[in-house]
């Protein structure tokens, strides 16, 4: 089961956030057929998005992550919900390189230069919007970059993806920390000292599990607890909505050139399919 715990330590001067997210990229493999590099990406990319949507205040706030990197992957887009129901996808998600010369999954040169742009819908007459560069492409690095520049919040995160040799994901999951306002200077930098135990984070979500990582680092830490999964929002409902705003015209249109309309969801493996009397069905309901 994937988590999220959050917590204060350090005086309450410092707020910790562990993440656990196997399940979550092991079902984005099995719906995209991921790369082990393009699982480690997008693993990396929703379980970052994860920890934001943690701080989504009202039931029907929402936020969408995008990476939009040179790279071979292409575009990395992740959406997620108060409900923390989260899914993504990645351009290119077959696309595989080799390994670094350290044996890792080579990110950052999947992913390549560009920006990373954050939409948070809070039900406000406009969306929040904030962007930064990405410093690496290696996401972690690109993440707290964004929320030092963009959100004004200095932050430390460890992110990690590892896939075994069925090419399923053994460990997924991070670690968040950031200082709240007024926090030490010493417990600031007893913050980093902590961060700097998590480098390999994937391994020990794999080795130890977040109980196991609790109990070896936050012995006696009261956390609250999250539980988020991978789940697609599209429906039929949805759909119908999108289609009528095409018009008569070009939904007829459509239906006369291909025999019919497909619409297929990014995210899932949901296929929707329109025939002619389906959309004399659509445009009749829309009227009414």
């Amino acid at each position: 089961m994937d988590r999220v715990v959050k917590a204060l330590i350090f005086d309450n001067e410092i707020s910790v956030s562990i993440l656990e997210t196997t399940q979550m990229v092991n079902r984005a493999i099995e719906i995209h057929n991921l790369s082990p590099v393009a699982a480690a990406a997008l693993g990396r990319t929703m379980t970052a998005a994860t920890f934001m949507a943690t701080n989504l205040k009202n039931k029907d706030d929402t936020l969408t992550v995008t990476i939009s990197g040179d790279g071979p992957g292409g575009q990395i887009v992740v959406c997620g919900n108060h409900d923390l129901c989260m899914r993504g996808y990645i351009d290119n998600p077959n696309v595989d390189l080799p390994l670094k010369k350290n044996g890792k999954l080579d990110v950052g040169g999947l992913v390549g230069k560009g920006r990373l742009t954050v939409v948070k819908n809070l039900g406000l007459k406009e969306p929040y919007t904030g962007s930064s560069r990405l410093v690496s492409g290696e996401i972690a690095e690109d993440f707290a970059s964004y929320f030092t520049f963009s959100e004004q919040q200095p932050t430390g995160i460890a992110l990690g993806v590892k896939i075994g040799k069925d090419l399923k994901c053994v460990g997924a999951g991070g670690l968040v920390i950031q200082p709240m306002p007024g926090a030490s200077d010493e417990n600031i930098d007893k913050a980093e000292k902590l961060l700097a135990n998590f480098t390999n984070i994937s391994s020990m979500i794999e080795e130890y599990g977040l109980e196991g990582i609790i109990d070896r680092f936050f012995d006696g830490v009261f956390f609250f607890e999250y539980l988020p999964k991978y789940q697609c929002t599209c429906s039929k409902e949805y759909v119908d909505k999108i289609l009528i705003t095409l018009g008569e015209k070009e939904l007829y249109d459509t239906v006369e050139k291909e025999g019919k309309i497909e619409v297929v969801c990014q995210f899932c493996p949901n296929k929707y399919t329109y025939y002619k009397e389906d959309v004399d069905k659509l445009l009749e309901n829309g009227k009414k």
